[in-house]
């Protein structure tokens, strides 16, 4: 009788070992499609020495608490990325500092229409549920 528990328990073990390693796959997958908020533009970014980068041939900054997400959609550090030429999603903080960065994936990268200014964007219109552009 005790032998019968103790296989019960492992099996119920097993079963939820399983399914723990299902929903971990499944949010893996959906974190393939990111959404981007209406404030990120659109750059190629060259980190020189962290704080410091280009986006678009443009001197920059990071902020302090600044978020650097690969196309995986891990965090990556700023130093790793030093001397590599990236096309990124940005958005600034109320300080025009860099908070957010998302390294594009081959997918988001097939998405031309994306703006490059503050101007773009504030003439352009953004559907947030598709994240696609549309110019006027």
């Amino acid at each position: 009788m005790f032998r019968c528990a103790f296989l019960s328990r492992r099996l119920a073990l097993r079963f939820a070992l399983a399914g723990l390693a299902g929903l971990s796959t499944l949010a893996a997958q959906a974190q393939t499609h990111r959404q981007f908020p209406a404030d990120a533009l659109r750059a190629e970014m060259l980190i020189s020495t962290p704080p410091d980068l280009q986006l678009d041939g443009q001197a920059a900054r990071l902020a302090p608490a600044t978020r650097i997400r690969g196309a995986d959609n891990l965090l990556v550090f700023a130093s790793a990325l030093t001397g590599q030429k990236l096309t990124v999603h940005y958005t600034r903080d109320f300080a025009g500092l860099v908070r957010d960065i998302w390294i594009l994936n081959e997918a988001e990268l097939a998405n031309k229409t994306w703006p490059r200014t503050t101007e773009q964007a504030s003439a352009w219109a953004f559907d947030l549920a598709s994240q696609v552009w549309t110019k006027p």
